[in-house]
C-alpha cells in the first residue's frame, strides 16, 4: 500500500489525466477542422439532372421522373393518356 500512496502523492495520476484531457480537447478541435474542409456529402455528391417539359401541361421534371412516350415527356399517366395538347 505504500507504493500506491507514494504514487498519488507525487502527482503523476495528475499529470497522466492531464495528458489524456489535452488529447481529448487536440483530437476534438483536430476533428471540428477537418469537417470544415469539406462541404456536406449531399453538396458534393449532387449530380444536374437533365429537365423535360410535359408535353400536355407544360410542368418541368427531371428527365428520370417523367413518361416518355411517342417522342414527347408527360408528368403523370394521366396526361400521357390525355396527349399532347
Amino acid at each position: 500500500m505504500l507504493c500506491w500512496s507514494r504514487f498519488l502523492e507525487d502527482g503523476v495520476i495528475k499529470i497522466l489525466l492531464l495528458l489524456v484531457v489535452g488529447f481529448a480537447v487536440w483530437a476534438v478541435i483536430r476533428g471540428y477542422q477537418r469537417s470544415l474542409n469539406h462541404p456536406p456529402s449531399s453538396a458534393r455528391d449532387a449530380i444536374a439532372e437533365d429537365m423535360v417539359k410535359c408535353a400536355h401541361c407544360g410542368v418541368n421534371l427531371p428527365r428520370s421522373e417523367a413518361i416518355y412516350s411517342g417522342g414527347d415527356f408527360f408528368c403523370t399517366p394521366e396526361h400521357k393518356q390525355l396527349g399532347k395538347k
